[in-house]
């Protein structure tokens, strides 16, 4: 069946070919390219490109423009090229204390069978993850048919190495490591593989554990220095700058895949500060950023706060203490979002980010926070919750 071994293409990419270059259209989850059929269609190719990078099922099911036949529909099958994460596949994860439910994975040949038979009688599919029934939500991937299907990494050996040795084009790379795969058991998959294993893994309590102390500290040192207020106003501060490192560490560098480089140095060094989340993001020891990495990043902004509020060194930590409070906000929000069944009021929140990881990784880079992606217009489409209307 045509499309199990397909990529997820992200919602936004989608859109972008609206041309007569380079024309897709949706119709629920698969996405088609029909740029060879523009000049071709009855209707003329003008008609085609007013939808281009839309879904088409709506106007292609209308009586009043024109009921489209069994042979339009075969056309498109043969222009299918991937798939986009249906809604409810998002709704049911953010529902989830599990969602790795919504983890994309490869069918046995008996799952192909049943996806068929499931299309024929016109039951719902999951195309778009590779699964063939709901009873697939919960299996992990299978290393050898996964690297046997995209020739990418292994997930039975140390990934470090698969990725520095790999030889993978940027396009390749990137078309890979945004397509999640869930490591069995719920364990990690092994990354160096040696004594640096340790080090890549942190589990989400060490990270208040580690760092509320210093934070606490400090604030009391601002305390005592400046006044409660002076140390609330400062540490506020703090806290909203937080906010948006947060979303440009996460945009401008977590997420450079536009302008990674060519070469094995970059890409390994984006898999390791951040790839990998994609590519595994169900693995809870590595959700919240190694203690290491963390300094490594922290140092300079500490010296960023003493060089602008050199004329007094307290207030300098006090509002970094609360840029540290806003980081740890993050981390364990992040674990949270990720393997926690949340309750209602926080679910859109976690929507949100589900949606960044399995269906638009270019857009949606706040995690605590929706404010920069609309600052910056890099928020996420949401679908609107449906309203039951009276009869």
């Amino acid at each position: 069946m045509p499309g199990l071994t397909l990529p997820n293409i992200p919602l936004a990419d989608v859109r972008q070919h609206n041309t007569e270059k380079s024309c897709y259209v949706t119709i629920g989850a698969k996405v088609y390219d029909v740029t060879s059929f523009l000049s071709d269609h009855p209707g003329g190719g003008d008609l085609i490109l007013e939808y281009g990078g839309k879904d088409v099922r709506e106007i292609m099911e209308d009586e009043v423009s024109h009921t489209h036949s069994e042979a339009a529909y075969e056309i498109l099958d043969e222009s299918l090229v991937g798939f986009v994460p249906d809604d409810d596949i998002i709704n049911g994860a953010t529902k989830s204390g599990k969602p790795a439910e919504i983890i994309p994975l490869l069918p046995s040949e008996e799952g192909k069978q049943e996806l068929q038979a499931m299309e024929q009688n016109g039951k719902p599919l999951y195309a778009t993850t590779g699964m063939s029934s709901a009873d697939d939500l919960s299996k992990a991937t299978d290393p050898d048919s996964d690297y046997k299907t995209h020739k990418f990494l292994d997930l039975s050996k140390p990934l470090f190495l698969q990725v520095w040795n790999g030889g993978f084009s940027t396009q390749f790379y990137l078309e890979q490591v945004h397509r999640p795969r869930h490591y069995r058991g719920g364990d990690s998959a092994p990354l160096f593989g040696n004594f640096l294993e340790p080090l890549s893994k942190t589990p989400w309590w060490a990270v208040p554990m580690l760092w509320l102390p210093p934070v606490v500290y400090g604030t009391v040192l601002g305390v005592r220095s400046l006044g409660a207020l002076s140390t609330m106003a400062h540490w506020l501060a703090g806290l909203g700058l937080w906010t948006i490192i947060e979303y440009g560490l996460h945009r401008c560098l977590f997420h450079l895949d536009d302008h990674l480089p060519n070469n094995r140095v970059a890409i390994t060094a984006h898999f390791l500060l951040h790839g990998i989340h994609h590519y595994l993001p169900m693995d809870k020891y590595r959700l919240v950023m190694p203690p290491t990495l963390f300094l490594v990043l922290a140092i300079p902004f500490w010296k960023l706060a003493h060089t602008v509020f050199a004329y007094n060194w307290n207030v300098a930590t006090t509002v970094y203490c609360g840029g540290i409070f806003g980081y740890i906000c993050y981390d364990l929000t992040h674990y949270f979002l990720h393997h926690r069944n949340l309750p209602a009021w926080y679910r859109q929140l976690k929507k949100y980010h589900l949606r960044h990881h399995f269906a638009d990784y270019q857009n949606g880079f706040g995690v605590t926070s929706r404010f920069w992606d609309w600052v910056f217009n890099t928020e996420l489409e949401m679908p609107q919750a449906k309203v039951m209307k009276a009869n």
